[in-house]
């Protein structure tokens, strides 16, 4: 069902992103990658190419001339956008036993602006200018990264705050295009992610973004009258979230 179909992934150069982007070039959708980072770009690149029809864009997402300019170069390459992944995101990863992030009594004011910058308003703009693609069209969906799974208590609020408004602005924004027939979810991998430059010893506790399977695959099928849903994977089939956190 995804052959042909336009795909966008932020933060695709690696990580769970990475992982996104390679499950979507294997159903043969076209993907376009969205990073920061050219080193990550030039190494996921290739990788992609091989497999599809592929495309990566360097960008920052918290510059909105930027993120427009990239979903123009979208459309203007394959015409169309049909799953946008807000992947992208400044994650404290302490569950890979590095130091934590600090305090908000001792936090930064740029700091705290970086990851809010990254992770919420990245989502919003990239949201915002895939929208304007999609709502023309009546098609779309629109999987936004819910985490936090493992994190605890101290360090983590700005991240917290960001997933937890992720959260939200999904749900609402799902009501506000749900007469345009663009289906927003929310995904969670649930669990915390080994992913590349972590710790060696990291690697031997914690999975890596295969265990998220073809859980995104899955989200970008998702039927309009779920539109709004939280979802994660499991045992090869997406489950229902009650809200942004599980018992």
């Amino acid at each position: 069902m995804l052959e042909g179909k336009v795909v966008v992934v932020t933060g695709g150069g690696k990580g769970i992103g990475r992982h996104a982007a390679l499950t979507f070039a294997r159903e043969k959708a076209r993907v376009v990658i969205i990073d920061v980072s050219q080193e990550w770009l030039d190494k996921t690149g290739p990788e992609l190419g091989d497999l599809t029809d592929a495309l990566g864009i360097n960008a920052d997402i918290r510059d909105e001339s930027a993120v427009q300019r990239a979903f123009e170069q979208v459309v203007h390459r394959f015409g169309q956008i049909d799953v946008l992944v807000n992947d992208a995101a400044i994650v404290p990863h302490f569950a890979w036993g590095i130091p934590r992030w600090p305090l908000i009594r001792d936090m930064d004011l740029s700091f705290w602006d970086r990851v809010i910058q990254t992770n919420l308003g990245g989502t919003f703009l990239c949201s915002k200018h895939a929208l304007a693609h999609m709502e023309p069209r009546r098609s779309g969906h629109i999987i936004n990264l819910y985490g936090g799974g493992g994190v605890t208590p101290g360090g983590a609020c700005a991240y917290v705050v960001t997933k937890d408004a992720i959260w939200t602005f999904s749900r609402y924004l799902a009501e506000e295009v749900r007469e345009s027939n663009v289906c927003v979810v929310t995904f969670s991998p649930q669990v915390p992610i080994v992913t590349e430059g972590a710790p060696d010893d990291a690697f031997t506790r914690l999975p890596t973004p295969e265990v998220l399977g073809q859980g995104f695959v899955l989200a970008a099928q998702v039927p309009m009258e779920q539109s709004g849903q939280l979802f994660y994977h499991e045992d090869g089939k997406l489950v229902s979230g009650k809200d942004g956190r599980y018992e």
